[in-house]
């Protein structure tokens, strides 16, 4: 390269700078030296920046004839191909053909397809090193034109670490085809094994679908019988209750009056068993559905200080509740079977001392408390208590024995409404028992249950039973007359109007049987009298049917409910209550 001081231009040149500069004409014979000056030296730091990027360039550029060396080099190149430098490689490369290409007969196809697109991008290929070796590379070329022809820029990137990895990855995928090879042979063989073990399993379950149906019959079977046998074994145990009754209100011989207490005793522990049996398999076949309302808590306390404070006073305990005015969302009748069961076990287990109904509210919880002064119960034990015929001996255990599926039932029923239930006790000091309920900011009136309602002088009050079971009519009728009523009985309402009412004989109170023959009920049997009455005669239902379906139907007819086997004690609450003038309830 020329100095810039040997730099000469023809008149044609310097015509052009002073035209470049916008000089004209007359202003060129004047001396811009300076401004020219200024202009060459900075197209000389341009020229030697574009030189300094191209010789420390990371990727190798070069420029080269198509049948001749290489024009120009950078160091990067250089490295790629082993030489110490780029003179050194633009000096033994006479031709890029033959010398930098490794496989000289590729240069033809790279020739062709280089004169078709007029470049090529990311072109793989191998250039020759110094030492005769190959090193991968990737090229982007341009082919250009100048005065002497073709000419070719180059720039290149060193492949060689990503070849490696291709071919380590070939390597691996290779190994990989002979392993999955070998797997799909092993699975082929298991496949075959697997059909043979899954045509044997099809055998069996269909043995098994066969068994399985069988056992639903079973069941179904188990559950029909049981609700006919609860019907048909709570009949006479309901007549017996009642003979009972009338026989203890009776004055009698103190040895005979001692027979009749352990009569009462028995029929007690067969109600009360054959109630838990029946709750037991109902609740398992899911055959309860829960009737959530809201309960005012005192309700539930009044019903329950009612039941439980005779039971208190013959064992000699101190029984306190403590309510408040907070209302809870649940069923009734399933909170209730929980609560009683918590106060049976307290009662059952305290010889002395006191027994406490309580709540505490836990947020949006209300968690109801039976506390006891009983023995207590080891902690090792505390889980078993809620299992099927799980019971904790005590020597001070008073009253009936049961037969441990009280508590089993307290926790289906409880699972079943979503009330977490808790115990905690301490022996020698006594036990705690609990449920939460949620709590709910609604009231509605519950129909008024006869555990809350005194008793009065029934002498002389006409009373109408209707039920198809003689055996029922004969304790009914005893059992109202031992209170001095005046007992009509009748197995339909049909014979009821027949006998009585077309008679002009009015009853004061009617007291029907649910299930009735030619498949009626008492609630049709009370409808039917007060129209031909036409009067609102008060009435309420005894059944021994406990479905939701039923307490439903006895709620929307404004009917007081009694579940057989009647309590003598209920009874008279409920009749004292319904024959109360303002009492009676519309049809």
């Amino acid at each position: 390269m020329k100095k810039r001081s040997e730099v000469t231009y023809s008149p044609s040149d310097r015509l052009t700078v002073e035209r470049l500069m916008g000089l004209g004409g007359q202003s060129a014979r004047k001396s811009h030296y300076p401004e020219l000056l200024a202009k060459i030296e900075e197209l000389e730091a341009e020229k030697n920046r574009y030189k300094l990027i191209f010789d420390h360039a990371q990727h190798g550029i070069f420029q080269a004839r198509l049948n001749q060396g290489l024009i120009t080099a950078n160091s990067a190149l250089a490295r790629i191909c082993g030489y110490t430098d780029a003179e050194q490689l633009c000096g033994r490369v006479e031709s890029f053909a033959a010398d930098l290409l490794f496989d000289a007969d590729e240069y033809p196809l790279f020739l062709e397809r280089l004169q078709l697109y007029g470049k090529l991008l990311s072109y793989e290929t191998r250039l020759k090193r110094q030492d005769g070796s190959a090193v991968d590379v990737s090229l982007n070329v341009l082919l250009k034109q100048d005065a002497r022809g073709d000419l070719l820029e180059v720039f290149v990137a060193d492949i060689t670490e990503r070849k490696k990895a291709q071919n380590k990855l070939k390597k691996l995928n290779e190994e990989l085809e002979v392993r999955v090879d070998d797997r799909t042979q092993e699975l082929v063989s298991l496949n075959d094994k697997l059909v043979r073990e899954i045509s044997e399993r099809s055998v069996i379950e269909q043995a098994l679908k066969v068994a399985r149906d069988a056992a639903e019959q079973a069941n179904k079977s188990k559950d029909k019988y049981l609700a006919a046998a609860s019907h048909d074994l709570l009949q006479p145990l309901n007549a017996a209750r009642l003979l009972v009754s009338t026989l203890q209100e009776r004055e009698l011989e103190q040895d005979n009056n001692h027979l009749v207490e352990r009569i009462h005793i028995a029929l007690e522990g067969a109600e009360e068993l054959l109630s838990d049996l029946l709750d037991i398999s109902r609740l398992d076949q899911n055959a309860v559905q829960p009737d959530l309302i809201s309960i005012p808590l005192n309700y539930l306390f009044r019903m329950l200080q009612v039941e439980f404070q005779p039971v208190a006073e013959q064992r000699r305990v101190k029984f306190s509740v403590s309510g408040n005015r907070l209302n809870v969302h649940s069923d009734t009748r399933l909170l209730m079977r929980v609560l009683r069961n918590f106060l049976s076990n307290a009662f059952r287990y305290t010889p002395e001392g006191r027994v406490l109904l309580g709540a505490r509210r836990r947020g949006d919880w209300l968690e109801i408390q039976v506390w006891d002064t009983g023995p207590g119960i080891p902690e090792d034990r505390l889980d078993d208590i809620f299992r099927e015929f799980q019971q904790i001996d005590h020597q001070y255990q008073t009253g009936r024995k049961g037969v441990g599926l009280g508590l089993a039932i307290v926790e289906r029923i409880a699972g079943m409404l979503d009330h977490p239930v808790g115990v905690r006790s301490q022996l020698g000091q006594g036990t705690m028992f609990s449920v939460s309920v949620p709590l709910s900011g609604e009231v509605i009136e519950p129909i008024l249950q006869p555990q809350q309602l005194p008793q009065h002088d029934l002498s002389g009050r006409a009373i109408l039973v209707i039920d198809n079971e003689q055996d029922i009519l004969v304790s009914m009728k005893a059992l109202l007359e031992q209170w001095r009523c005046y007992v009509y009985v009748a197995i339909d309402s049909a014979e009821a109007i027949e006998n009585y009412l077309s008679e002009g004989l009015i009853p004061e109170l009617i007291l029907a049987d649910f299930h009735l023959n030619n498949d009626t009920t008492g609630v049709e049997a009370v409808a039917q009298v007060r129209e031909y009455a036409g009067v609102s005669i008060p009435a309420a239902i005894i059944t021994a049917d406990r479905s939701p379906e039923g307490r439903k139907l006895f709620r929307a007819q404004g009917l007081p409910v009694l579940n057989k086997p009647v309590k003598a004690g209920k009874l008279r609450a409920l009749v004292s209550h319904l024959l109360q003038p303002g009492s009676a309830v519309d049809g």
